[in-house]
């Protein structure tokens, strides 16, 4: 029976290496081994210019040198104008769920 485990399990193994060369997760995999930059949009219209430093399927990230980037609305009535807006952040862990694209930059 632990043959046939050690089997399922180099399976899984060979499965999950081929999903990461080919599958979506392909960008993020190349993204970390090259240390390439990836621009993410986040649920609350956010946008992240980052290098991704680990990942998993679930897409939770680490990232560093993130600029965070997102627009606000200043003023009333007639007199309102869209401001940009930034910040950096050395590190970040960002969960996956936030995530709706990524792209390599």
């Amino acid at each position: 029976m632990a043959d046939n485990s050690k089997i399922q399990e180099y399976e899984v193994s060979l499965l999950e290496t081929h999903e990461l060369s080919t599958g979506p997760l392909s960008i993020l995999m190349t993204a970390t081994r090259t240390h390439t930059q990836v621009l993410i949009s986040v649920r609350n219209n956010h946008k992240l210019l980052a290098r991704v430093k680990a990942f998993d399927r679930h897409c939770n990230m680490v990232l560093e040198n993130v600029k965070e980037m997102w627009t606000e609305q200043q003023g009333r009535g007639q007199n309102k104008k869209s401001v940009n807006r930034d910040r950096f952040i050395s590190k970040m862990f960002l969960r996956g769920d936030s995530v709706i694209l990524v792209l390599l930059s």
